[in-house]
């Protein structure tokens, strides 16, 4: 990073950030790339860039983009949403293309759903990874109802490594594809939006006016490039890490974990009754820190941080919760 050439990516002449935006498009297989400070504003502006105010968006119940961004979608774009209710995050064909409605046809009742999200890995759903034939067809739904569809590929590469399937292959059906750099791959700050030329033509006009373009962006673009060679195979440690603590903390008699849906790096762990905000308390005076997620459920996530040195000591803060 304190090496990164620089210059001035609002005006498009940082050589690091280009070379980031060009490398991923390239990764990904699409046209072009954009640069933005984070994952809610990736999103954010594909919605954006692909929607008119009074359209509706369509996306799984527990999403990202319902939950946790402050409801952009409407604030920022215009649009309703419908949302999918889904088994470990990972949504059914049918239900998407039940969920889309059109104004046409409808005498002006209904708003115009024209952007299906989908989330890989699912967050909420455990870190799970949509299967490949199941991510082509809601978007054979999408396209046969006239919809573009956008991934919210936070941790795809967790997807990529656990599945086997290339990040391209697994965006090659999506019109547009938000990539974070700062969750699995371990970088500082930063997400990436792929698309098309025209989508991320749009897009560019749209980050200026939330907020997001940067100057001296170079010094932060360094840290994805190096993430992208250094921290894209060491995910599996992750996942293998994630999967030594569910079946740990599973055994223990206050927890229940669904192993069945541990397949990446997250492990949602259900307290059974016990208030998941103090045992989060405990676990932190422990100096293991977790998120509750309701009133009985707290989630962990292994990251580059983690080592498998570290687990005995995660394992045994567990254990001593009574």
């Amino acid at each position: 990073m304190s090496k990164a050439m620089v210059g001035d990516d609002v005006l498009g002449d940082d050589p690091t950030v280009t070379e980031l935006q060009d490398r991923i498009a390239s990764l990904f297989g699409k046209e072009s790339a954009l640069f933005v400070p984070s994952g809610t504003m990736s999103n954010a502006i594909a919605i954006r860039a692909q929607t008119n105010p009074g359209d509706e968006i369509v996306t799984e119940r527990y999403s990202h983009i319902y939950i946790y961004e402050g409801a952009g979608y409407a604030a920022l774009s215009g649009c309703s949403v419908a949302l999918v209710s889904a088994e470990r995050g990972i949504m059914q064909p049918l239900d998407v293309e039940k969920a889309i409605r059109k104004s046409h046809g409808s005498l002006g009742h209904y708003p115009n759903g024209s952007l299906v999200c989908v989330e890989n890995t699912s967050n909420r759903g455990g870190g799970t990874v949509y299967p490949l034939e199941r991510i082509d067809s809601i978007c054979d739904v999408a396209r046969s109802r006239d919809c573009a569809v956008h991934l919210d590929g936070a941790r795809i590469f967790n997807a990529s490594v656990a599945s086997g399937a290339t990040v391209k292959r697994i965006a090659k059906h999506f019109d547009s594809i938000s990539v974070c750099l700062s969750k699995g791959l371990g970088a500082p700050v930063g997400s990436v939006l792929v698309s098309d030329f025209k989508t991320i033509s749009s897009a560019h006009r749209w980050r200026k006016m939330f907020g997001g373009g940067m100057r001296q962006a170079g010094i932060i673009a360094a840290a994805g490039l190096y993430a992208l060679d250094n921290h894209v195979e060491r995910l599996e440690l992750d996942h293998d890490n994630a999967r030594i603590l569910a079946r740990s903390i599973n055994e223990m008699p206050l927890f229940d974990v669904d192993l069945e849906g541990v397949e990446t790096n997250m492990v949602y762990v259900e307290t059974n009754g016990r208030d998941s905000n103090q045992v989060v308390k405990e676990l932190s005076e422990l100096g293991v820190d977790v998120l509750s997620i309701d009133q009985t459920t707290i989630r962990i996530v292994t990251h580059l941080h983690i080592s498998s040195d570290d687990l005995p000591r995660i394992i045994s803060a567990f254990g001593s919760i009574s």
